[in-house]
C-alpha cells in the first residue's frame, strides 16, 4: 500500500521510542539551537545517544538534527551508528518494509510503476558505490560573522558504501517521454503543520540518468538505519545531501522544472561566487543558482581530546574529499602558508569517497604553532584560505586550522 501522510500513525522515528522528542514543546528547537550556538562558540558540545546511534552532537531535537563527532572520521568509512542525522520535518512515519511501495510516474513517464522492496532487489541489478553524503551547510557554524541556520561544525557529513539500484534503470522501466526535463522525489516524512512546504527535490535529467545515481536500500552492508532513510533513499554522489532524500516513496518524471519552495527559494547561493562544474541550468536565474556539487575539502582528524595536536606524539592525519574529480594532493603548512608539505594519500575507494592522508611531523622550534591543511583535486580546484561569505552559509571549504603544541 502507499503511505498516506494524513492517515499514517506517525512516530518520530520508525519502531523507536525517541525519548524527549514527542513531548518537545513548539519553542524548544529555538532554545536548543541558541544553546548549541553558545556551546559551539565556547568549544562545548551537547552529546546525545539516540537509539541505534553513538553519542552525537545535538543541534535540534524536533526535527532531529545531530552531528557526527570528529573522531569517527579517522577511518575512511563512517560507521552507521555514528552517521549524522538531518531532517527538515519532524513527522517521520513508521514504515513496515513488507507494506512499502515506491511509486514511479509523472507527466513525462510512459507508464506508472508501483514497486515493493522485494521487486527492487529481485528485478533490478544491484550496484554499490562509496560516496560522501554532506549537508550543504556543513561548517556553517564556523562562519565569521555568523549566518542564520543550523550551526553545524565539521560533522554534518559521512562516507558510506551505498547499495541499491540505478535510478536510470527504474526510469528506463517506466519509460521517459522526449519532453522529460527533470526527475523529482517526494518522501514519507512530512511537516507537522498544514501549509508548510513539502520537502520535494528534483534533479536535472542528465544527473538523474548518471549511472552513479542510486536508489539505495543498504548502507555499509546493512539495511539503511531509520534516521538515515529506511527503507530507501536517493544517493547522488558528488552533490550535496539536499538531493539525497530519505524515505523516498515517489519518483516523478517532469516535463517542466519543479517550482516548489525547496527548489526555487531554499538551497540557493549567489551564482557568481561559486563557479560550478556540474550545474542545474533549469533552476538557475541571472543572480542565483542551486547548490549542487560538493566543494573540495580536507579535515585534520587526529587531534587530542582537547582539540589540539601535540607534535611528535599525536598522529598527523586526516581526510580529503570533493565532488568526484578525485583528490590530487593534500598539503600542510606550519608557517601560516609561507611553505607547504605534501602528504601521503591512503587507499582510494573511488572518486566520491573520503581519502585518508598522512604526514610526518617536521621539526618545530618553539612551543605553540598552527597547522593548516588544504586539498586540491584533479580538475584543478582547491580549498580557499578563507570561506566564501554567502547569506546561507553554504560550501564552507576554507583551510582547516588546528593548534599545535610542541613537546619539550
Amino acid at each position: 500500500m502507499t503511505l498516506n501522510r494524513r492517515d499514517v500513525t506517525t512516530r518520530l522515528l520508525a519502531g523507536m521510542a525517541w525519548t524527549g522528542f514527542a513531548g518537545a514543546a513548539a519553542g524548544l528547537p529555538r532554545k536548543l539551537l541558541a544553546a548549541t550556538q553558545q556551546g559551539l562558540a565556547a568549544g562545548r558540545e551537547v552529546l546525545v545517544a539516540l537509539p541505534g546511534k553513538v553519542a552525537l552532537r545535538r543541534l535540534t531535537e524536533r526535527p532531529p538534527n545531530f552531528e557526527t563527532p570528529l573522531e569517527y572520521f579517522r577511518s575512511v568509512l563512517t560507521p552507521n551508528e555514528a552517521f549524522f542525522v538531518r531532517y527538515h520535518h519532524a513527522v517521520i512515519p513508521e514504515i513496515a518494509a513488507e507494506d512499502f511501495r515506491l511509486e514511479i510516474g509523472g507527466p513525462a513517464a510512459e507508464r506508472s510503476l508501483s514497486l515493493s522492496l522485494a521487486d527492487l532487489r529481485r528485478d533490478f541489478p544491484a550496484t554499490e558505490i562509496v560516496a560522501v553524503c554532506q549537508c550543504s551547510g556543513n561548517r556553517r557554524g564556523l562562519f565569521e560573522p555568523p549566518v542564520a541556520g543550523l550551526q553545524w561544525g565539521h560533522g554534518a557529513m559521512g562516507n558510506a558504501r551505498w547499495r541499491g539500484v540505478r535510478l536510470a534503470d527504474l526510469l528506463q522501466r517506466a519509460g521517459l517521454k522526449s519532453s522529460a526535463v527533470e526527475i523529482s522525489f517526494d518522501a514519507a516524512d512530512a511537516p507537522p503543520l498544514e501549509g508548510t512546504p513539502d520537502f520535494i527535490k528534483s534533479l536535472p535529467l542528465v544527473k538523474a540518468l548518471h549511472p552513479d545515481t542510486l536508489i539505495a536500500y543498504e548502507m555499509n552492508g546493512a539495511p539503511l538505519p531509520v534516521p538515515n532513510g529506511f527503507p530507501l533513499r536517493v544517493v547522488v554522489p558528488g552533490w550535496t545531501a539536499t538531493y539525497w532524500l530519505k524515505h523516498v516513496n515517489r519518483i516523478s518524471a517532469l516535463d517542466a522544472s519543479e517550482k516548489n519552495f525547496w527548489m526555487t527559494s531554499a538551497y540557493r547561493m549567489p551564482r557568481q561566487l561559486f563557479p560550478l562544474v556540474e550545474r542545474f541550468p533549469g533552476q538557475e536565474t541571472a543572480e542565483r543558482a542551486p547548490v549542487t556539487e560538493i566543494a573540495v575539502n580536507s579535515l585534520i582528524t587526529s587531534m587530542e581530546r582537547d582539540g589540539t595536536l601535540r607534535a611528535g606524539r599525536s598522529a598527523l592525519s586526516g581526510i580529503a574529499w570533493d565532488a568526484g574529480r578525485g583528490i590530487d594532493r593534500v598539503e600542510l603548512s606550519f608557517d601560516r602558508g609561507a611553505s607547504w608539505r605534501r602528504c601521503e594519500l591512503g587507499e582510494d575507494l573511488g572518486p566520491y569517497s573520503f581519502r585518508i592522508w598522512r604526514s610526518d611531523w617536521p621539526t618545530l622550534a618553539g612551543d605553540l604553532h598552527e597547522v593548516w591543511a588544504r586539498a586540491a583535486n584533479k580538475a584543478g580546484q582547491s580549498q580557499v584560505e578563507t570561506p566564501i561569505a554567502n547569506p546561507s552559509g553554504y560550501q564552507h571549504n576554507a583551510y582547516h586550522r588546528v593548534r599545535v603544541e610542541a613537546q619539550s
